[in-house]
């Protein structure tokens, strides 16, 4: 029986853009049914005792560039550590990915993900724009009528329903790879996540 993964996450973390590509790879590897569950960080920080990044003490913002440019460097993956748009407003991003994944599936979720994460970390766009929303949409090849979905009332909850389960589920930040209740936090555990995956 295939193994199901809750990917909880936030489309503007750098953290999630560094782990997504190669988290979907190797879910792809072993068959795994990926659940995408794009999460409120403003609303798990709270309860979790987490900080939004601006509150952090210097010494945390400081070090936190450090390891984005020693990760960027290792996996060899480009990235802006201070992007234009950043901090950014993501919950229209997180929508959007909702109604992907409810009317074209996991597949095609996790894709529009991927385009939005580097959209922030990579490409100088404002994914708080609608009309860049659009354009990735576009580029992702997924009908433009999911950005009116995002909007709807059903999407809306499915959002505040994955925060709701992340919170549930003692998340308390992005990326968290769960399986089987078990849970994994941050891009820099995904070998475990690997072992997990193999071992059962």
């Amino acid at each position: 029986m295939p193994q199901t993964i809750d990917y909880f996450f936030a489309p503007q973390s750098p953290w999630t853009y560094l782990g997504h590509a190669r988290f979907v790879a190797m879910a792809q590897s072993v068959a795994a049914i990926v659940r995408p569950l794009p999460i409120d960080l403003g609303k798990v920080f709270p309860i979790s005792g987490g900080l939004p990044l601006a509150k952090r003490a210097p010494q945390r913002q400081a070090y936190r560039l450090v390891e984005l440019k020693r990760f960027s460097e290792h996996l060899n993956l480009p990235i802006n550590i201070q992007p234009q748009y950043f901090p950014v407003s993501s919950d229209d991003a997180a929508c959007l990915i909702v109604a992907v994944n409810m009317t074209d599936g996991p597949a095609a979720a996790l894709l529009i993900a991927g385009r939005l994460m580097a959209a922030v970390w990579t490409q100088e766009r404002n994914i708080a724009d609608a009309a860049v929303l659009g354009e990735l949409l576009k580029e992702a090849g997924l009908a433009w009528q999911r950005l009116k979905q995002s909007h709807s009332p059903a999407v809306r909850q499915a959002y505040a329903a994955n925060t709701q389960a992340a919170i549930d589920a003692g998340v308390f930040g992005a990326p968290t790879y769960s399986i089987a209740g078990e849970k994994f936090w941050g891009q820099d555990r995904l070998d475990f996540v690997e072992r997990r995956l193999r071992a059962a």
